[in-house]
């Protein structure tokens, strides 16, 4: 997964002729290429320019229940399927309809680890 500031063409611009530099430049700083002292400081800039941080993900789709479960499809076949409430709370990761782990407890800043390990198989 991949990270960028999208910021209009005219801020672009804007960001060239206040540090005086290229595009090339405010490339690497909006994409996180380079991270030397005028980078930070296009990218500061970006923001206060109503600059937004993106992700670049792979396409997974993922569908909400209405009783109480997320599934998510994994580009690899694999399927999450996690519960958003209180009573459905645990988690578990399917591959080719067989359930291949289970999860008591999922917490938001568990996904990503999840779909990662979820990833890995084949």
């Amino acid at each position: 997964m991949g990270r960028y500031i999208h910021v209009t063409k005219e801020t672009r611009q804007k960001l060239m002729k206040v540090f005086n530099c290229t595009s090339v430049m405010i490339w690497k700083a909006l994409t996180f290429e380079s991270d030397s002292e005028l980078a930070c400081k296009i990218r500061k800039a970006a923001f206060a320019n109503y600059g937004i941080l993106m992700t670049k993900v792979p396409v997974m789709e993922t569908i909400f229940d209405h009783d109480g479960y997320m599934h998510q499809y994994l580009p690899n076949g694999a399927m999450l399927e996690i519960g958003k409430t209180e009573a459905t709370k645990g988690g578990a990761v399917f591959f080719k309809g067989v359930k291949v782990k289970h999860y008591d407890e999922v917490m938001c800043d568990e996904l990503e680890s999840i779909q990662n390990w979820a990833m890995t198989l084949r």
